[in-house]
């Protein structure tokens, strides 16, 4: 039998894959869901405040390719009543078939996160992502 304790750290870390499913799908309202409406983001050097601009970025990054493919892995969550954090890996890969120089670009690194149960629910506040390595064409993702 599944404590509260193993259902909360489930529930986060569906949290962060639900991410993941909504970036590859390009369901901009799934991700939408995945995080608290003034929530923060924090992509390399690019800094969102409040969901519409983390969608946006996300449109913006996302929408010229033929496929990506996200994943994560690693996750470490800890848990204080309604607040949260999870560590955890991802590796990306963006496809872009027009890109000159080849069509892959692979990005890793790590995600650190701060969640809130809200309603019942654990949604993102903050997201960190920090770059460990990449591999492939840079212009897949930057023309």
């Amino acid at each position: 039998m599944e404590n509260f304790h193993e259902k909360d750290v489930k529930e986060i870390i569906d949290c962060t894959i639900k991410y993941c499913w909504a970036l590859d799908k390009k369901d901009w309202k799934s991700l939408s869901q995945v995080f608290i409406s003034d929530a923060y983001a924090k992509y390399g050097l690019t800094e969102h405040r409040g969901i519409e601009s983390i969608v946006d970025k996300c449109k913006k990054s996302l929408t010229p390719l033929d496929a990506s493919h996200h994943m994560v892995t690693n996750h470490v969550v800890a848990i204080d009543g309604d607040n949260a954090t999870c560590m955890c890996y991802f590796q990306a890969q963006h496809v872009r078939e027009s890109a000159s120089g080849g069509s892959n670009f692979i990005i890793a690194g790590t995600y650190e996160d701060e969640l809130l149960r809200v309603n019942g629910n654990w949604k993102i506040t903050s997201r960190v992502l920090t770059k460990v390595w990449t591999e492939g064409n840079a212009k897949v993702v930057n023309p």
